[in-house]
C-alpha cells in the first residue's frame, strides 16, 4: 500500500480505497483530440443513458457550442475552439492568407488518482470504485458542496432539481455488465477510447510519436503522467495546443494535496498563542 495517500504517484488507487487484489483492472478513457469532429454523439449517448436533462436550448453565442461547460446535468462537453490565421494548411480554396481551424475536445470527469472531491466529502457519498473510478452515491449525498470548490477542474456540481452533487460515473451500471460507457460506444471517430488505463497510455504515447512524425509537434498529451499534481488522472487527452486553449488549467493540483502541512502549522500556531497567553498570566501574577 502506498504511503502517501494525498499526493504523488499511486499504482492502484481501488487497491489502496480497500478493495481485494483480485479486483478489475483501473479502466479509463482516451481522448484523441486529433480525431474528434465535434457530432456531440457524445453528449447525446451520455444524457441519454444517464437520464439527465436538457440544459435549455439558449443559444450561447459561442460558436457552435451551446452546452458551455460541464455540469450537473452535462457530464459530456464537446469544446469548439476557433482559431484564425492558422499555419496549417486545410486544403480548402478561397480561404486567403487568414486561414481557421477548429479545435474540438470531448471534456469529462478526470477520476483522477487522488481526488479532492472524494476527500473531503464529509458523508461518504463520493467513493472510488473497484475499477478505479470516482462516484457520487445519490442515496448519501446531502448536498453540502464541499465537493465543488476542491475539484481541480471544476467538474463536479450541484443538481438545482435534486441538491445533490453529480458528475460522470463512467457509467459504473454498464461497466459492470461488461458494456463499455456510452460515449466511448457512441464515437464514431474513435475519438474517446475506453478501456485498461495502462494500455490506453501506451496507446496513446504510440499516438503521439505518429502525429509527430507527420510534422505535428503541437501534438501533445495531458493528464496522463502520474507524477502530475494529481497522480494521473483516469481520464487524459491528447491536445494539439495548449491546455488553458482548451478550458483546461495549465497544471492542476489535488486541492486536498497540503492538508497534512495546513494542519501541523494551525497546530504550531495554537500551541504558539495558548504558551502566550499562559505566559501572560504566568507573568501577571508576579
Amino acid at each position: 500500500m502506498d504511503s502517501n495517500r494525498l499526493s504523488g504517484p499511486l499504482a492502484d488507487p481501488a487497491g489502496e480505497a480497500g478493495y481485494p487484489s483480485d479486483h478489475p483492472d483501473r479502466v479509463g478513457f482516451f481522448t484523441d483530440t486529433s480525431v474528434c469532429i465535434g457530432c456531440k454523439a457524445c453528449e447525446v449517448a451520455c444524457k441519454e443513458w444517464n437520464l439527465l436533462p436538457e440544459d435549455g436550448l439558449d443559444l450561447t453565442g459561442m460558436s457552435y457550442d451551446n452546452t458551455g461547460a460541464l455540469g450537473a446535468t452535462t457530464w459530456r462537453h464537446v469544446a469548439f475552439v476557433e482559431q484564425h490565421g492558422s499555419t496549417v494548411d486545410l486544403g480548402m480554396p478561397g480561404m486567403g492568407e487568414d486561414q481557421v481551424r477548429w479545435l474540438m475536445s470531448s471534456d469529462v470527469c478526470k477520476h483522477c488518482t487522488h481526488a479532492a472531491c472524494l476527500d473531503v466529502c464529509p458523508t461518504g457519498a463520493l467513493i472510488r470504485t473497484e475499477y478505479g473510478t470516482v462516484l457520487v452515491q445519490d442515496d448519501v449525498c446531502n448536498g453540502c458542496g464541499y465537493c465543488v470548490p476542491a475539484c481541480p477542474y471544476g467538474v463536479i456540481d450541484i443538481r438545482p432539481d435534486t441538491g445533490g452533487a453529480a458528475k460522470c460515473t463512467m457509467c459504473q451500471d454498464r461497466l459492470g455488465a461488461g458494456l463499455m460507457p456510452a460515449c466511448a460506444t457512441a464515437c464514431p471517430t474513435e475519438s474517446i477510447q475506453y478501456g485498461p488505463l495502462d494500455e490506453l497510455r501506451d496507446r496513446a504515447e504510440q499516438r503521439v510519436a505518429e502525429l509527430h512524425d507527420q510534422g505535428i509537434t503541437e501534438a501533445r498529451l495531458y493528464g496522463h503522467d502520474p507524477a502530475d499534481g494529481v497522480g494521473g488522472d483516469g481520464a487524459f487527452f491528447l491536445l494539439l495546443d495548449e491546455p488553458e486553449v482548451y478550458g483546461l488549467p495549465p497544471d492542476p493540483v489535488v486541492t486536498t494535496r497540503d492538508l497534512p502541512s495546513m494542519w501541523r502549522h494551525a497546530a504550531g500556531a495554537a500551541l504558539t498563542a495558548a504558551a502566550v497567553i499562559v505566559g501572560c498570566f504566568v507573568g501577571g501574577k508576579r
